[in-house]
């Protein structure tokens, strides 16, 4: 499972300034909402304040190590809590995307994505009385897919503030802020940030919430989160590209339509929204409409997400596996982390008759993966080739059985 890198620590007040932008206006989103449509949520769907909730656990667990936390780093406790949270020290922290926990449930896990181990970070923060600034970061978006569903993951990181008072805890956004990132520095380095508020955080949650309950076919579910989402922040679009694929699956495309129009009224570039637009329309046969949509995405993103690695997976199951590692090569170069594409480049080598590299792309998809499954996967085809040495037809049928599907 990938490991957290190093905690980035910075002074990045001028870049902050440089670069914060104001959100697009307001959205009103009561207007595409419609509950009718939907059974009531089958689980309680959190608030703002219960996402961000310091558990008793985690309370008891800064009041029994408040006093070490103020000894070390020479009594400044937002470097003493970026001490805690290196997965080397106190809270052994882990990278798991399978799921968005709130604060309480990433600090019980002690694992979470970036996103839910900034809010728990936030939590922490908070019982130390340290205020917290939240920062979208510019870099390259990561893409991951399940089934027929694509996700686009972003980056956010939070700055802890400068003591001001260390006598009598006073603390200031005014200067040289910690900053805290759960990615390595070099990933960081010239990326532009902005500014975001706690509500922008936790419709960022919801969000998440309700792409992973739409993933598992639970459209009530995923609509009551997605609703949450446009609440707390209208001017979220990211939520209203989820509710209109959720309208779409649950059959409603008209106002499928109108949710993903206001993505495109105020972003008129946003390929996720064109998109799943054109898909829209194309339900709904306009045709015309739906190919004019479509080249306008080719336009702007020539080669879709994953396009190099469906090629590879083509190659694989007619056994050109030449060709299948140029393909996934290609896919790597665009998304060097991406643990699937190295599977399948393990999986092209091996048909080579590569085996060094095979195991060497089996490891990088081992330091890469996301999830606990795809970990214990990915271990287990290493181990099986490291067993294995010297290829025989048995032993070839079985790894070669799995070009049919490179993921987990």
């Amino acid at each position: 499972m990938n490991k957290l890198r190093a905690l980035t620590f910075a002074a990045l007040a001028a870049l902050l300034a440089g670069c914060a932008t104001a959100p697009p206006p307001s959205l009103q989103p009561q207007a595409v909402l419609h509950d009718e449509l939907f059974q009531p949520p089958g689980e309680p769907v959190e608030t703002e304040a219960q996402i961000f909730a310091a558990s008793p656990t985690m309370q008891r667990w800064v009041k029994d190590h408040y006093g070490q936390l103020h000894r070390d780093q020479n009594g400044d406790l937002r470097r003493a809590l970026v001490v805690a949270l290196d997965r080397d020290n106190e809270l052994h922290l882990e990278y798991d995307a399978s799921y968005t926990r709130d604060a309480a449930e990433a600090f019980d896990a002690r694992s979470g994505n970036c996103l839910s181990l900034v809010i728990m970070t936030a939590a922490m923060a908070r019982e130390l009385a340290i205020p917290v600034q939240f920062q979208k970061v510019y870099v390259e978006e990561s893409w991951s897919r399940d089934r027929n569903l694509m996700f686009s993951a972003g980056h956010v990181n939070l700055s802890l503030a400068r003591p001001h008072d260390a006598l009598t805890r006073s603390y200031s956004l005014t200067g040289d802020e910690l900053t805290v990132d759960f990615i390595s520095a070099d990933d960081l380095r010239g990326a532009h940030v902005r500014e975001l508020d706690l509500q922008t955080i936790a419709a960022m949650f919801m969000n998440n919430r309700a792409a992973e309950a739409l993933d598992a076919g639970r459209l009530d579910q995923a609509y009551w989160w997605a609703r949450a989402a446009l609440l707390e922040d209208p001017r979220y679009t990211a939520a209203y590209n989820t509710l209109g694929v959720i309208y779409r699956r649950h059959g409603n495309l008209a106002v499928a339509e109108a949710s993903l129009r206001r993505v495109t009224a105020v972003e008129p570039d946003s390929v996720p929204a064109l998109s799943n637009l054109a898909i829209v329309l194309r339900d709904e046969g306009r045709s015309a409409e739906a190919q004019a949509l479509d080249l306008r995405v080719h336009s702007l993103q020539p080669y879709p997400p994953f396009h190099f690695f469906d090629l590879g997976v083509a190659a694989l199951k007619a056994h050109d596996y030449q060709a299948a590692r140029e393909m996934f090569k290609r896919e790597i170069a665009r998304e060097a982390y991406y643990h699937e594409f190295h599977f399948g480049l393990a999986l092209a080598d091996y048909g080579l008759g590569d085996f060094d590299e095979a195991r060497e792309q089996l490891k990088l998809a081992i330091d890469n993966s996301t999830t606990r499954k795809s970990h214990a996967l990915y271990a287990a085809k290493l181990d099986w080739l490291n067993a294995h040495q010297a290829a025989d037809p048995l032993a070839t049928a079985r790894l070669r059985h799995e070009a049919g599907q490179p993921g987990p």
